[in-house]
């Protein structure tokens, strides 16, 4: 994989088998989590992506031993909470990791300072900044909330918080205070949001309580409960399946498995929708693996319509918008996507990067303030057409989307940083390439 820059060229059908990376969302749980609790936490399947890598890197400096075993399997040695790191905690690009880990050492009496890759010190903290601060956390930041940030933590006092907007980074960075915080901490969710957190909580011996009420899903962490290594096994994110899942769908006369997907009901908002929109994506082998579903998604070339997209689905697939709109391209009529505004404070303002990536490669589109329109190209006058150079502003989903885009396109799409790729998707390229696709 090239800094300089990856093409991908339209070429034969897609076929075959392979595995996606392992979940990134629970890949970082299971490290810092790891981290916090009383002895050795074994993983199996671990995304060794650069983002989670950070995350590993991370939990060494707050006082835990954590080792490579090879294969995707490590070994993690907590001491049952986080000491004074002696450095800066470079989190590279991990937005999850930085403010899950901001949410964990909050609870302790330390002081920490976080920084990252250019992209990270870009990227907003305030949203989690403000209810640690309603708890007793304190820091000092750059304007906006940004990073480098220093953040002192100790003495919190629990809190119920009901989340301004469907986050569960937020929601998550306030569980994990929660575990060290006097009383009881409550997060109410106006809409449930991937709920990792709780269930690997659990896992490690916590008791979390979540209840439907009228006003919304609440879920209840008593301070002070001890966390006990355990035996996590991460399943294949689906939000990296969905590259070679689409790619197969765009591509003529194509069928791709991808095996031992994660399918938990709050992370399977694309596959909901690329039905609706006619493709041809069915589960076999379903099954329950580490207390989470996972089943082999196979996928095969279809014909796609365009359909509104609930606004109130956004949470299980926010980050596959970028890949939706790439499948849209090649649907029949408008795709509508509302309802995404948090896409402007992604690793890239996603919604204005699709825009202008689709629009480089010949494909209608129209950009709202939290919303994205794309004229699928199906039955009109002309195919996708291509031929763009995608500037990505190095964020990994937008430079993915758009080497599938090149897959079924007229002409080749070429990206200008894919070094990023490898923040969530090592050996993306080589993975597509043995499905036959064309990208180098």
């Amino acid at each position: 994989m090239s800094e300089a820059g990856m093409k991908a060229r339209p070429g034969g059908p897609l076929r075959g088998r392979v595995r996606a990376p392992g979940d990134k969302s629970i890949s970082h749980r299971s490290m810092i989590l790891g981290a916090l609790a009383s002895g050795v936490t074994e993983i199996e399947g671990l995304l060794e992506g650069d983002d989670v890598l950070a995350t590993a890197g991370a939990m060494r400096a707050f006082g835990a031993q954590v080792e490579s075993l090879g294969g995707g399997r490590w070994r993690v040695t907590g001491a049952g909470g986080f000491s004074e790191p002696a450095d800066v905690i470079d989190c590279g690009n991990a937005g999850t990791g930085v403010r899950l880990i901001m949410g964990a050492a909050a609870g302790f009496t330390l002081a920490a300072t976080f920084t990252g890759d250019r992209s990270l010190r870009g990227r907003p903290m305030n949203r989690v900044l403000k209810p640690l601060g309603q708890m007793g956390a304190s820091w000092i930041c750059r304007e906006g909330g940004r990073l480098p940030l220093t953040l002192r933590g100790g003495g919190l006092t629990a809190m119920s918080y009901r989340l301004p907007e469907p986050s569960a980074q937020v929601k998550s960075a306030v569980l994990l205070a929660g575990l060290n915080a006097a009383g009881v901490t409550e997060v109410i969710e106006p809409e449930p949001t991937r709920d990792h957190t709780e269930r690997m909580l659990r896992a490690f011996g916590a008791r979390v309580d979540v209840a439907d009420e009228a006003d919304g899903r609440h879920v209840r962490l008593a301070g002070g409960q001890p966390l006990t290594g355990t035996r996590i096994v991460v399943p294949g994110d689906p939000s990296s399946a969905a590259f070679p899942l689409v790619a197969a769908i765009i591509t003529p006369g194509s069928e791709v498995t991808v095996e031992g997907v994660l399918l938990n009901p709050l992370r399977t908002g694309l596959f909901e929708t690329l039905r609706e929109m006619g493709a041809d994506l069915t589960i076999e082998n379903a099954r329950e693996e580490g207390g989470e579903q996972v089943g082999d998604v196979v996928a095969r070339h279809s014909a796609l319509k365009g359909v509104a997209v609930p606004p109130e689905r956004a949470p299980s697939m926010i980050d596959e918008y970028p890949i939706l709109a790439v499948a849209a391209a090649y649907a029949e009529g408008p795709t509508v996507m509302r309802g995404i505004g948090e896409l402007r404070v992604k690793e890239s303002d996603r919604i204005a990067m699709m825009a202008q990536g689709l629009a480089a490669c010949g494909v209608g589109v129209e950009e709202e303030p939290e919303g994205l329109i794309v004229v699928g190209a199906a039955r009109a006058n002309h195919a996708v057409r291509g031929g763009g150079l995608v500037r990505t502003h190095g964020d990994h989903r937008i430079a993915m989307s758009h080497l599938i885009l090149g897959l079924g396109a007229d002409e080749a799409v070429a990206v200008d940083e894919p070094g990023m790729i490898a923040t969530s998707f090592p050996g993306f390229g080589a993975l597509m390439a043995g499905l036959g696709a064309d990208i180098v």
